[in-house]
């Protein structure tokens, strides 16, 4: 049997036992006079759960066995994987349902069954992210010390040109190359420091007009619409700030008599933001409506106005979620490709003009993974080496934000 109409027969199977094991809990209710503190569905789930498990346990326990390479027939392996094991999955269900449902009954503690199996499955996805995190940062870590081998880490961390073409012979041309990630990092600062000026004024404001002056029918239709923003894609933004915010910033700087390239830091940085404003206008909105009207009642009941309620109580309560809000569009901004792509291009300048082309680190490790490279070579380690110094540089941000979060909390409280 194949794997989706097995999966189908057991979810059937399971049905049905919630089925049988709500009715036998209903029956028991009638019959007996103990009063039944679960529900008859909880009963119901019970036996899911009991019919369910088994089977996954010995899906686990055969996907290790596949994994094991062992000198076998493959004829007799075949068989088994078609005849043998589903027939396996199918007593190993069936048992589970005949047992569980033979054991409801009034004394049947079923909450502590579901409970305890809600509780394993919370560990498991614990557990699963933190190994997840860690083996994305050991396989960083690992292929940016061989990345070191190659490239002395001073040429890295204060090389001021970025110039990763090697050659994958000795004889070619160009068989050195420069790795300093300066303008790599100056360029992703400067591009999310534009975006941040757009993003952050225009989010927070708009989050405080909704929640604080605008109207309920106001608020119901322009917080949708504000957030529709978040759902267009980004090479949707690349294209408008390629095709008309660099043209326009291009033609305005043509006019003023200040040379400004089409492929500039302000075009990307401009429509990063625009893109960004939803993350923070939507989570500022969300923490300053969570603000206890209590406060806000407080302080005009001691002569308080409306903007010093705002500026004094309601943003200082608000600060941590705020500064929450802002944190994640860092992060946003700092993981965007592909308006940096079309909107800066690739050129890595060291230069704090925004009215330059610039490049930043994601842009860069697309373009050294993408292409018919050998994993070994110094071109391609350099994408996990910036990939390792980005993640560091962004969890020093966070613990940066917390202390002040923390330290404007303990004030406020």
């Amino acid at each position: 049997m194949s794997f989706y109409p097995l999966v189908i027969v057991l979810l059937l199977m399971s049905a049905a036992g919630y089925w049988f094991g709500s009715k036998k809990a209903l029956r028991t209710v009638r019959k007996s006079s103990n009063f039944l503190t679960p529900r008859p569905h909880q009963f119901g789930l019970y036996v899911v759960i009991w019919s369910l498990v088994p089977p996954v346990i010995l899906g686990v326990i055969w996907a290790v066995l596949q994994t094991t390479p062992l000198e076998t027939d493959t004829g007799a392996m075949r068989q088994i994987d078609q005849v043998v094991f589903p027939v396996m999955l199918l007593l190993a269900t069936g048992a589970g349902l005949y047992f569980s449902i033979l054991r409801i009954n009034p004394d049947l503690r079923v909450r502590k069954t579901i409970e305890g199996l809600v509780y394993v499955l919370l560990i498991l996805a614990s557990i699963i992210s933190i190994l997840t995190t860690l083996g994305i940062v050991l396989s960083l870590l690992f292929e940016t010390i061989q990345f070191f081998g190659k490239v002395p880490m001073s040429e890295f961390f204060f090389g001021l040109n970025w110039s990763p073409q090697t050659a994958l012979r000795a004889d070619q041309v160009g068989s050195s190359g420069a790795f300093g990630s300066i303008p790599l990092f100056t360029g992703t600062l400067l591009i999310t420091f534009i975006a941040m000026c757009v993003a952050v004024p225009l989010g927070l404001l708009s989050a405080v007009y909704m929640t604080e002056y605008a109207s309920n029918r106001f608020r119901a239709v322009v917080k949708p619409l504000l957030e529709i923003l978040a759902g267009i894609p980004t090479v949707v933004y690349g294209f408008f700030a390629a095709l008309t915010v660099g043209v326009f910033f291009r033609d305005l700087g043509d006019s003023l008599g200040i040379d400004v390239v089409s492929e500039s830091a302000l075009a990307a940085g401009v429509v990063m933001g625009m893109m960004i404003i939803p993350f923070v206008s939507s989570l500022s909105d969300d923490i300053i409506m969570a603000v206890p009207q209590s406060l806000r009642d407080g302080s005009y009941g001691l002569g308080a106005t409306k903007s010093e309620t705002i500026r004094k109580v309601i943003l200082p309560a608000a600060l941590p979620g705020i500064v929450g809000a802002v944190l994640l569009a860092v992060s946003r901004a700092i993981g965007e490709t592909m308006i940096v792509v079309m909107a800066a291009g690739f050129a890595a300048n060291l230069t704090a003009n925004p009215l330059e082309a610039v490049t930043t680190v994601t842009v860069q490790i697309v373009g050294l993974l993408v292409g018919d490279q050998e994993f070994d070579s110094a071109k391609t380690l350099a994408a996990f080496a910036l990939a390792l110094v980005l993640f560091i540089v962004t969890l020093c941000l966070n613990v940066i934000a917390l202390m002040v979060v923390r330290k404007y909390r303990e004030e406020y409280d």
